[in-house]
């Protein structure tokens, strides 16, 4: 029993792997449950087996990606400007392309818009958590001001700006990045 539960969840993390790699190599609307089946070897059937229908897939891709953000990103050490903005280089290199897909499908799904939102939220309490050691004493809207700036300077978008954009290198990117954040670490 046990082996067939380990194939049946091999094959549903196959499924959502696939699934994950179609999503970020084409828009939603060019997503098909075939497609999907096709890129993980299954059939139609099997797919639905595992996840019911559209929506699950989706559901099932997208826990998995946030599971693998998370692990990542929980890493960051808290305090520690440089090693912090080498733990967001290392997500945005490897997932950047996944979280600029999702904020660009947002408006077409509500369980991808719920995807976003949670992954906003979870950025602002990664700053938080990572820059508490910046925040500590402020307090009111000095401190909502100081952590929406550090949210800023850490998003996504700043990556796509810097590392795509402007073509910096990965060790301009992150230089840049501490260079913006240094001053909100400092004491007026």
């Amino acid at each position: 029993m046990t082996k067939r539960a380990e194939a049946t969840a091999a094959t549903a993390r196959k499924i959502a792997e696939s699934a994950l790699a179609l999503f970020i190599e084409r828009p939603l609307s060019q997503l098909t449950l075939a497609a999907v089946a096709e890129c993980a070897g299954v059939t139609v059937q099997t797919v639905l087996r595992h996840f019911g229908d559209w929506d699950g897939v989706l559901a099932g891709a997208g826990t998995l990606a946030s599971s693998s953000v998370n692990t990542l990103r929980d890493a960051a050490p808290v305090g520690d400007l440089a090693g912090a903005v080498a733990n967001l280089a290392e997500h945005y290199e490897r997932d950047a392309t996944l979280s600029l897909r999702v904020l660009a499908e947002e408006p077409n799904s509500e369980l991808i818009a719920e995807a976003a939102r949670r992954g906003r939220d979870y950025h602002r309490a990664w700053c938080e958590r990572v820059f508490a050691p910046y925040l500590k004493g402020l307090g009111g809207a000095e401190r909502e001001r100081r952590l929406a700036q550090f949210v800023a300077v850490c998003d996504v978008y700043v990556y796509k700006l810097l590392r795509h954009d402007a073509r910096l290198g990965r060790e301009a990117y992150t230089r840049s990045v501490i260079e913006l954040l240094e001053p909100l670490t400092r004491r007026p």
